[in-house]
């Protein structure tokens, strides 16, 4: 049965602005909620963007892709008239997403104290560059300059070369997710107890741990840190007319790649088996593999790879993403409903909740006059609103998620993380492996395979299971199934990212899944969907990298597109735990749960939207320059005497005459025609010259202080293993020490937000060893005996070391 939208009836406030604001409440909107966008005169400077320098007006295509579906009012809230009909607007929100400068809001009076004298069972959501409170919370900063911070920056690039920022600007997109998954997490906590919020998000906060962590991590758990700045070996391949991209990520990937490129003798060679290995073997290893893949098509590539189900893809851009026949045949680009372009649809699709049907981004001030009215009609009822919790033994001060239980049939990092997310948040989350298969997570450890319980020792297994609880099943058996069966009928949700003829082999289809609980949210994340001829395909995340574009905008541009390098893993999480949280928030409504497929490659092409709805509205195909992006100009990475580098971005006009002012001695000025940002693009090489030369002769850090003093976006560009250092993370206590029973104590990335109310530690657990809960879950939470639990062991049924490892040693 097909019911309404998941969030139909929640009233959403939208002050915030550019993508992170835009993606946050697009997603609201799609989920059925009304929001309300309220812009200042001059309108949210994403309206008057196009990356071709087209002129669009206040209704530029990025903006409009943002905007759907949402209602458009302008109001000038620095004055009194304009701050009074905001906070009539307030009377009637369940969320208010903002984004602004910590305490402007405040200083005006419409901040998160004013909502909630108003209205106390509101959440407001703040995104700000660093979050509230730190030393560096007012600093001046955009996407490009906290990638630097972060160490995201300084993980790509080659030998030789500048480093370079991802392009498409992923920090914010992932920002905009991350504040609307923490939305409706606060919003169901508001909705049992009656009490609203406030939710603090740093930016930097979201990039740390989603676009670069592996560094800080590993040196974490290993002592050691690998500063080289390294091409994969294979990754973005040249082929007769084009590129081509592979994941080569396993041992079994390796073997079979080696017969793919008729070199068989390579898998004998026990140091090409490793990454390290094949890039430390340079062009032995990588001009064979140009010279096979130059010598044959793209689609040739990658017909024969995928009969080795090695995790190949066609490099996608702007133009040829919606002829795939992958994303034709599934209907993944939709047309904008004001016409004049397509855009993806949303990335998930459910069973009994759809989206809405898209409309028109509104023009500026469009329904002004319907919202005020609607205002006017209902202000006896909206004053002083307030709703009470639905149940009256939930606890103001327990986590958003307090109570759910979830099935986590996830593995490596896109599905776990996003189990995580539901982990943090209070989510009692129940990690399957089997002994004859664990997590193939666990096997990317810091240990070799001659220490014992080396599966233990993995750096990203421990940070995306941070919280779980283990417990193995062999679901090839009977007995597992009848226990994963009951597990299930006990659960609120189930999340998986298998292939999807795994779950076919396993029988875990939704009207099965159904049967056994119906209040159950279902969420599957296959790589490329459930139907449609890439249906079986392998992805990994350099895989959706690969093929949504995002690789198109990344690296330079006289060489081959490069990785990201891993952002597709955590946004594809996110968007599960989304997908989750909306379908229980619905389930509240109706008691009844829905089945969710939310596409791996569909969250990717959400995050690279920009190329394809830039080519179909303006015809211009964006292309990757390294760190020049139509958005800011002059935008680069400069090194400095000192031996660091400093990454300077002049995105607003007030950046422009900010650096102006502090280096006036450079007469930039001088350079572009005029001070607009069509000019500078157009001069940018000049100015990069005249910015490389000065900041050649100065200090890092002075570079930094001047320019952040006149209000320039500038930072050093730290290594990722540095990442954990940061003055204003360590303030905010972003970092948690978790001490492990084997591993030790090692400081992990929390949850980017802060809820005003939360317990003091966000990670209450370490992450699981193999079986570790076994006899908790399945003794305490289903009943089985001690007897039956150890014939089950004795029968690999369930366990706590893999079937391939030896007997534990006796003690």
């Amino acid at each position: 049965m097909v019911g309404r939208p998941a969030l139909d009836g929640i009233q959403v406030v939208d002050l915030g602005w550019g993508i992170a604001g835009g993606y946050a409440t697009k997603l609201l909107a799609d989920a059925g909620a009304d929001v309300v966008k309220v812009e200042l005169p001059e309108g949210d400077p994403l309206r008057g963007y196009s990356a071709s320098f087209a002129p669009v007006g206040d209704h530029g295509p990025l903006f409009r892709f943002l905007n759907t579906s949402k209602r458009g009012v302008v109001l000038d809230y620095r004055v009194s008239e304009g701050r009074d009909r905001l906070m009539d607007l307030y009377d009637t929100a369940d969320l208010v997403i903002e984004r602004s400068e910590p305490d402007e809001l405040e200083t005006l009076g419409v901040g998160w104290e004013a909502l909630a004298e108003r209205r106390t069972n509101a959440t407001m959501v703040s995104v700000s560059n660093f979050g509230r409170g730190g030393p560096w919370s007012q600093r001046p900063a955009n996407e490009f300059t906290l990638m630097a911070i972060a160490g995201s920056t300084a993980t790509r690039g080659r030998p030789g070369h500048t480093p370079f920022n991802a392009g498409g600007r992923i920090g914010e997109w992932m920002g905009g997710l991350t504040a609307a998954v923490a939305a409706t997490a606060a919003l169901r906590r508001a909705r049992r107890t009656g009490l609203g919020d406030h939710v603090d998000l740093s930016l930097l906060e979201t990039i740390t741990p989603t676009c670069t962590n592996v560094q800080t991590l590993w040196g974490s758990f290993t002592g050691e840190y690998d500063t080289r700045i390294a091409l994969e070996v294979p990754s973005v391949e040249p082929t007769r007319d084009g590129y081509v991209g592979f994941c080569v990520f396993t041992g079994q990937q390796w073997q079979d790649f080696t017969v793919l490129v008729g070199h068989p003798e390579w898998a004998d060679n026990l140091e090409l088996a490793t990454m390290g290995g094949r890039i430390a073997a340079g062009e032995s290893i990588a001009g064979a593999i140009r010279e096979w893949t130059s010598a044959r098509t793209t689609e040739e590539v990658v017909r024969e790879a995928i009969l080795l189900r090695i995790p190949v893809a066609p490099i996608g851009n702007g133009a040829n993403l919606p002829e795939f026949d992958q994303f034709a045949q599934r209907g993944v680009y939709v047309p904008h409903p004001g016409g004049e372009f397509i855009q993806p649809r949303v990335p998930y699709r459910n069973s009994s909740h759809p989206t809405v049907a898209f409309r028109p981004a509104p023009r500026l001030g469009q329904h002004t006059n319907e919202v005020l009215s609607e205002l006017a009609a209902g202000s006896d009822s909206n004053a002083s609103a307030r709703r009470e919790g639905t149940d009256p033994t939930a606890s103001p001060d327990a986590l958003p998620l307090d109570g759910v239980r979830v099935v986590d049939m996830t593995a490596f990092w896109a599905g776990p993380y996003g189990a995580l997310v539901l982990a943090t948040l209070g989510a009692d989350v129940i990690h399957i492996e089997s002994v004859q298969r664990p997590d193939g997570m666990r096997f990317g450890s810091a240990r070799t395979p001659g220490d014992d319980q080396w599966w233990e020792y993995g750096p990203t297994f421990h940070h995306a299971n941070v919280g779980k609880r283990s417990v193995t099943l062999d679901l090839t058996r009977p007995e597992g199934m009848e226990l994963l069966h009951r597990l299930i009928g006990v659960s609120d949700a189930l999340v998986e990212n298998f292939s999807p003829r795994v779950m076919d082999q396993f029988g875990l289809d939704w009207d099965t899944v159904h049967q056994l609980n119906p209040r159950l949210v279902m969420v599957r994340m296959p790589a490329f969907g459930l139907d449609g001829p890439w249906r079986d395909r392998v992805g990994f995340a350099q895989t959706m990298e690969q093929v949504s574009g995002m690789c198109w905008l990344s690296g330079y541009p006289e060489t081959a597109p490069q990785l990201a390098r891993g952002p597709s893993d955590p946004l594809a999480g996110l968007h599960a735990a989304y997908a989750v949280i909306s379908g229980l928030h619905a389930r509240e409504r109706t008691g009844l749960g829905s089945f969710v497929e939310a596409t791996m490659v569909e969250t990717a092409l959400n995050a690279a939207a920009e190329q394809v709805v830039e080519y179909s509205a303006t015809g211009h195909l964006m292309e990757r320059e390294a760190n020049h992006h139509p958005y800011a100009c002059p935008q680069g990475v400069y090194a400095c005497s000192d031996g660091q580098s400093v990454a300077i971005s002049v995105e607003a006009d007030r950046h422009w005459e900010g650096l102006l002012g502090a280096v006036p001695e450079l007469e930039l000025d001088r350079v572009p025609a005029s001070a607009a940002l069509v000019d500078r693009f157009a001069a940018r090489h000049e100015l990069d010259q005249r910015l490389s030369r000065w900041c050649a002769d100065q200090q890092a850090a002075d570079v930094v202080e001047r320019l952040i003093s006149s209000g320039v976006p500038a930072a050093e560009m730290v290594m990722s293993r540095e990442g954990d250092r940061n003055p204003q993370v360590n303030a905010r206590g972003f970092y948690e020490p978790v001490e492990h029973s084997l591993a030790g104590t090692h400081r992990f990335p929390a949850m980017p937000v802060r809820f005003g109310r939360q317990p003091d530690r966000w990670f209450t657990r370490p992450a699981p060893t193999l079986g570790e809960h076994n006899a908790e879950v399945l003794g305490d939470l289903l009943g089985v005996g001690a007897d039956e639990l150890a014939r089950l062991e004795a029968a690999q049924i369930i366990g706590t070391r893999p079937a391939f490892a030896p007997s534990a040693p006796a003690v």
